[in-house]
């Protein structure tokens, strides 16, 4: 009764093509860290949803993904106010944050 049509998806077969030649207990061992990594991501997901409606319900502020600057800890830049947007002759500029480390200006400028 067979047309012909393969009745596993062409992932289903990926899989199978690239595990098939391998021992049973490697098979079997993928496969179940395939199940985790997807149990994992689920957990994740769904405790970020949890902690969203908890805290809808409490009102706080919903926790966001972290930028690079909370991980600076000391070492961030302080924020100086809205000069420190405009980088005019005279005016804040990147190397300002760099401290010591920042090349010096022949012309006995900071920055």
């Amino acid at each position: 009764m067979s047309a012909g049509v393969p009745l596993a998806s062409w992932k289903t077969q990926i899989f199978e093509s690239l595990l098939g030649f391998l021992p049973d207990w490697v098979q079997i061992t993928v496969l179940a860290l395939v199940l985790l990594a997807f149990a994992t991501v689920w957990v994740v997901k769904l405790k970020r949803r949890i902690a969203a409606r908890r805290a809808l319900h409490a009102g706080a502020p919903v926790p966001a993904q972290a930028s690079g600057a909370a991980f600076l800890g000391p070492y961030a830049p302080r924020n100086q106010g809205p000069t420190a947007a405009r980088s005019g002759p005279g005016e804040a500029s990147g190397a300002d944050f760099l401290g010591a480390y920042a090349p010096r200006r022949e012309d006995g400028g900071r920055g």
